[in-house]
């Protein structure tokens, strides 16, 4: 693979003006950036941790702690929606600074590393709420900044290929999490405790790779324009006012209304074929391995044949793996189908997402465009967990996958035709 030169200073290429590097005349011009690999290493050590704990955390909580379904989805609704009250003061920070993208991405980080030792002495639900959410606390205020810092340094052109080899990396971490956790839980005695202790040692060290190696701030040539933004939180919420970003931010919100969590389908899985416990860390492999082996060639696809028709066909895969999970059918193949199609969701719409909302947000504004786009859909998915939580303890887990089956299919129809214009091509 050959590598760009980041936003970082290159030998031999001229400054402008301005004093942002310019790439000389006749290179080659690389697919990735450097910082877009720096950033990648630091999510994939990070992930090991976070997902270390994602994989263990519904059996311990639903199982070890006897937590009903309506409490779980409670605090899985924490978990991954928590982060949208403080995506925006993440974004906000970054883009004031002008260079502090790395740094607020560092904090978020640092938060989340220091929340892995609370789960250690947290056995109810309220202290284990509040630790979970500081952790996503600490995501939502790394977010933003992190997805500025791979879009600012791409070309709009490449924009989709780089997040989907950010998303690749990330999720590498994200396929060694769970293994470390099962190997874990099956060579100690207290296994939950020492899979906290390690997680909180690997995220340590994500933090310090952050530190030394990910580059500061800077600007890259030939993106959007309206650079002189001033990044203030009024001007954050106005980027609404874009058509595109309206509509993006629009149907990411609805379509997280219909987006069951991660937890609630390895749950669900583990119903339907009777997995025992000592395996259940293992099902968020094959989500990962699929987004793995995924991310990167439906990136590239997105920035040749539209990044919205991509995105809605990752929520159609979705949807389909809603369908097999409700049919009647116990076959072997199930489970592999069911979680190859999760990962290809994930594949096909994290990072495309990012790539789509970044076409046509100021540059001096992008960290907070992103926190937008990303706390509409955080909050959606936070209101999505507690009613799928309760539907399941009501009318039970069918009648709850029913429902959101059939709000996916109607939010996706809806989102086809706000297609914006931004997102149609490269």
């Amino acid at each position: 693979m050959y590598v760009a030169d980041s936003r970082a200073n290159t030998p031999g290429a001229p400054a402008s003006a301005d004093g942002a590097v310019r790439p000389l005349a006749g290179r080659r011009r690389a697919v990735v950036a450097p910082t877009v690999l720096a950033l990648g290493t630091v999510s994939l050590v990070t992930d090991v941790s976070s997902e270390m704990v994602t994989a263990v955390l519904p059996l311990y909580l639903v199982t070890g702690l006897g937590l009903s379904p309506l409490g779980f989805g409670l605090l899985d609704g924490i978990y991954n929606g928590f982060s949208a009250l403080v995506r925006l003061a993440g974004g906000h920070l970054a883009d004031r600074g002008g260079g502090r993208h790395k740094w607020v991405a560092g904090f978020g980080y640092g938060i989340s590393a220091l929340c892995k030792p609370l789960l250690l002495v947290a056995h109810s639900l309220t202290p284990i709420g509040l630790s979970l959410a500081a952790d996503r606390t600490g995501k939502g205020l790394r977010t933003a900044p992190r997805d500025a810092l791979i879009s600012l340094s791409s070309t709009p052109k490449t924009r989709g290929r780089a997040f989907g080899v950010h998303r690749a990396m990330d999720t590498a971490g994200a396929l060694l999490g769970p293994l470390v956790a099962f190997l874990i839980l099956r060579a100690t005695v207290d296994g939950y405790d020492a899979v906290f202790t390690v997680s909180f040692c690997v995220a340590v060290f994500g933090v310090l790779v952050l530190v030394l190696f990910v580059p500061g701030g800077g600007r890259r040539e030939g993106d959007a324009t309206g650079d002189d933004a001033r990044p203030t939180l009024r001007a954050a919420v106005g980027l609404l006012r874009r058509r595109d970003l309206r509509r993006i931010t629009v149907c990411a919100l609805l379509l997280g209304l219909a987006t069951v969590s991660d937890s609630f389908v390895y749950l669900l899985l583990q119903r339907r074929l009777g997995v025992p416990d000592r395996w259940f860390a293992l099902l968020p492999l094959g989500t990962a391995a699929a987004f793995l082996l995924l991310a990167i060639p439906l990136g590239r696809l997105a920035d040749r044949v539209g990044r919205w028709a991509v995105f809605l066909a990752g929520h159609g895969a979705l949807l389909v793996a809603y369908t097999l999970l409700l049919t009647s059918w116990h076959g072997a193949a199930l489970p592999y189908l069911v979680l190859a199609l999760h990962g290809g969701f994930y594949a096909a719409t994290d990072g495309v997402l990012m790539a789509a909302a970044s076409q046509g947000v100021p540059e001096a504004l992008r960290s907070s465009g992103l926190a937008v786009v990303q706390t509409g859909q955080a909050l959606a998915r936070f209101a999505c967990s507690l009613l799928f939580g309760a539907a399941w303890t009501v009318w039970g887990d069918r009648a709850a996958l029913v429902g959101a089956a059939v709000a996916l299919a109607g939010c996706a129809a809806f989102s086809l035709t706000l297609r914006p214009k931004g997102t149609v091509t490269a």
